[in-house]
């Protein structure tokens, strides 16, 4: 059964334009590298490559 507490909530910057557009939640003992995915960005008005934040 999985521990209470590994799930954390993380911010999705846009690469193109720095817009923080998306908040997430990520299993951060599963999962150690970084958040990478191709969502829709509303300043940029397209599909752009959305990094987790530091």
């Amino acid at each position: 059964m999985a521990k209470v507490g590994n799930r954390q909530r993380k911010t999705l910057v846009c690469t193109v334009c720095n817009e923080e557009n998306y908040r997430t939640e990520k299993n951060v003992k599963n999962t150690t590298d970084r958040l990478e995915v191709s969502k829709y960005c509303a300043r940029c008005q397209k599909h752009t490559t959305h990094k987790e934040k530091k």
